[in-house]
């Protein structure tokens, strides 16, 4: 199963703020909001939605096709990207913008601030997807990820017209698009993926109730942080996925992606919903244990004990013949 993941290929800067973003906040001030924080420290990684769902599925062993836009100081970080299974050939390199930059500080909550430049990633709307189908053979599913909002809409009109499967991701992006957009980029996906908060925001901005969602959509999944995930389609009852238990938080930077990594290399191995949530819910776990998105290292023995213990033996026996990491 081919799989091409558009979206955002950036640099994150990285920071964490000792103390709580609310206690420094005044309820009576909140129209004049002037603050610096003192951070502890600065972690410069790589990034960007659509890489970190790639670098993902090459961790588990499956490979995925990056469509982004990028600048010339992208050359040690495909490096990086190829290393790890992933196809960088459709990534355009941009001749006037550096590569995006994420800034963000956590707090000690984990809650977060952030500011994203989008650089070269103002050109991806110049990206068709014909020409990435036609040089590997076709496409099975294309994922449409937080990116230039207009090439959003534009790798979801490709392929409605060409009839190639799609997953809507908006995330970030929810916050700018106005209804007709997202309504544009939400109706007839095969996937649609959001947060909680994401959820009830791609209600109010489509004026559709859930239920009528669900009607122009294949599978709606809904993470839940802490809580794992739910899995919902028409005329099927709701599936909850609990999640992996977590030793240590580090950064909640790239979860979400390293979730959707899992969930979209299961299903490309032919697995079930509840199978796909798991291994999602399985690198997510992974993924937060480490400072930045793609800091973590799976082993495959490593990997499937843990997923054992959340999830079972029978889950693990049809989950193990494809887990193909790179380390053992």
């Amino acid at each position: 199963m081919r799989i091409a993941v558009t979206g955002s290929i950036a640099t994150d800067h990285l920071m964490s703020f000792p103390g709580k973003f609310t206690d420094q906040l005044l309820p009576d001030q909140l129209d004049q909001v002037s603050l610096s924080f003192l951070v502890d420290d600065l972690q410069i990684r790589r990034g960007g939605i659509a890489a970190n769902i790639c670098f993902g599925m090459g961790s588990l062993g499956k490979e995925s096709i990056l469509v982004g836009s990028v600048g010339d100081d992208f050359a040690d970080y495909r490096s990086w990207l190829d290393r790890h299974r992933v196809d960088t050939a459709s990534v355009h390199v941009s001749e006037l913008h550096h590569t995006a930059r994420f800034l963000c500080t956590t707090d000690q909550n984990q809650n977060q601030i952030a500011t994203f430049y989008a650089g070269a990633m103002s050109e991806a709307r110049s990206i068709e997807l014909s020409p990435v189908a036609e040089r590997v053979g076709g496409l099975d599913l294309v994922i449409v990820s937080p990116n230039d909002p207009d090439a959003m809409l534009r790798h979801t009109d490709e392929c409605r017209s060409a009839g190639i499967p799609f997953a809507a991701d908006p995330s970030q992006q929810l916050a700018r698009m106005d209804g007709a957009d997202v309504r544009r980029l939400v109706d007839g996906a095969a996937y649609l993926f959001t947060n909680e908060y994401e959820k009830a925001l791609c209600e109010e901005k489509t004026g559709w109730s859930g239920e009528e969602i669900l009607s122009r959509v294949g599978v709606r999944v809904t993470t839940l942080g802490a809580k794992g995930v739910v899995i919902d389609r028409e005329g099927a009852e709701g599936l909850h996925v609990p999640a992996v238990p977590v030793e240590k938080v580090a950064d909640p930077t790239g979860v979400g992606d390293a979730f959707r990594a899992g969930f979209l290399s299961a299903t490309a191995w032919g697995l079930s919903l509840e199978r796909a949530a798991q291994v999602g819910n399985a690198i997510a776990a992974h993924a937060l244990e480490a400072a930045g998105p793609q800091e973590y290292t799976l082993a495959r023995q490593a990997f499937l004990d843990r997923f054992s213990a959340a999830f079972g033996g029978e889950a693990t026996a049809e989950v193990a013949p494809h887990i193909t990491c790179p380390n053992p």
